[in-house]
């Protein structure tokens, strides 16, 4: 399989992704914003981590818009099927990225040592 494949499927499976969470999932759960930052899935398409960061009011709602994916994961994968033809559907695997408040934390550190 060539290498550029891999992003190509990944970058895909993330616009899909994407996209049924906005317009099809329909849980009351999902209240607060979520913003797909990556995709990765295997080389044999049996699996697709999909990273999530999810900006919410608290963290109760963020927790509750996070149980909400893992429970929809099941319609997205079966979406993903019809709207990819691929050999396999992956199995979708949602998990946090809190990278985007890591870096907003490291940027308020440099902010106080600059002031020093």
């Amino acid at each position: 399989m060539p290498s550029y494949r891999g992003g190509r499927i990944n970058e895909e499976v993330r616009k899909e992704v994407s996209d049924i969470i906005r317009n099809n999932i329909k849980d009351p759960r999902l209240t607060a914003m979520v913003s797909i930052t990556n995709v990765s899935v295997t080389k044999d398409l049996r699996f697709a981590k999909v990273y999530v960061s999810i900006f919410g009011k608290n963290e109760e709602e963020q927790q509750n818009s996070f149980l909400a994916l893992k429970n929809s994961s099941s319609f997205v994968r079966k979406e993903i099927g019809h709207r990819i033809n691929l050999r396999y559907t992956p199995e979708i695997i949602f998990e946090m990225d809190n990278s985007i408040e890591h870096g907003l934390h490291i940027d308020a550190l440099l902010e106080k040592i600059k002031e020093k």
